[in-house]
């Protein structure tokens, strides 16, 4: 399996002015991302705006990725639904497109019991070889991987590791003490990505690496090389922008500070709508010297 390295950038889906899939800046995102210290890419995912992109659109999406960026950095592409039928075909479609690992969120709405979660991902598993990270986002899903189900998962070959957002550190404990040495632990929120590392975890899925990742790298590895103290110091730095970013839903606040960047994400789609151009520019302007440079 590749290494999905320590900051994985959740990446946003940029759209033109008429709210339709924007490929030439889907590729400058790339180039940016990958300039910044991205060390893998998930596309499609909740900041990807997944929900409101039709399979058309996902596809694209998927296909320019690996096109452009396969075999520079891993493409993670995120699959889930909340129907194991249209999972396990979404994961076909990555399979043919190249992508190296898929993500998959707990199923939304429907409130499946732990025997329904694991069912549902031992059935995804069965239908692949590609790389499989769980999605533990209870928030947006209504419904929590246990413990003793993530460990279950675990046990399978290609369930490789977790992006919790449950914002559970005793979780994170407990997985690094029990789980399998190949399974990966990535926090979901920014602001436990230094608390994750100092656990034992592997880094984040980021919304911040978007406009920090440079920063966000050194963090990992000042920590890496035994310099704690300088590590927290630069988290500490950051935490107003892990926090700015989240002042609303996501990806609401990251697509106005990168269209204030110039980099031409545009809108978002509804049933989520964009800041007001006064709110962006107050975030933006609030937020601007704790950028990467």
């Amino acid at each position: 399996m590749k290494s999905f390295g320590p900051v994985i950038t959740a990446m946003v889906t940029p759209f033109d002015e008429y709210n339709q899939l924007n490929i030439s800046s889907l590729r400058k995102l790339i180039i940016h991302l990958l300039k910044h210290g991205s060390t893998s890419l998930v596309i499609t995912g909740t900041t990807g705006e997944a929900p409101t992109l039709t399979a058309i659109e996902r596809l694209r999406i998927w296909e320019t990725a690996v096109d452009f960026a396969g075999g520079t950095v891993p493409i993670i592409t995120g699959v889930g639904t909340n129907n194991t039928k249209t999972t396990i075909h979404n994961v076909k479609l990555a399979e043919e497109i190249g992508a190296d690992a898929v993500l998959v969120v707990t199923p939304y709405y429907n409130k499946p019991n732990q025997v329904g979660l694991m069912t549902h991902f031992k059935e995804i598993a069965n239908s692949t070889d590609l790389p499989i990270l769980l999605y533990n986002i209870p928030s947006r899903t209504g419904v929590s991987l246990t413990l003793e189900s993530i460990l279950e998962l675990a046990e399978i070959k290609n369930i490789v590791g977790i992006k919790d957002s449950s914002g559970d550190l005793n979780l994170l404990k407990a997985l690094k003490e029990q789980a399998p040495d190949h399974f990966c632990l990535y926090s979901g929120d920014d602001s436990n990505y230094l608390e994750t590392i100092k656990l034992g975890g592997d880094g984040v899925i980021s919304v911040a690496s978007h406009v920090a990742g440079l920063q966000m790298n050194q963090i990992y590895q000042l920590y890496q090389k035994g310099k704690v103290e300088e590590a927290e110091a630069l988290n500490e730095k950051l935490k107003p922008l892990y926090k700015g970013l989240f002042c609303t839903t996501n990806p609401i606040p990251i697509k106005a500070i990168l269209n204030q960047l110039g980099m031409e994400v545009g809108g978002l789609r509804l049933p989520l709508v964009e800041m007001d151009q006064f709110e962006a520019l107050e975030l933006f302007n609030e937020l601007r010297g704790l950028l990467d440079e």
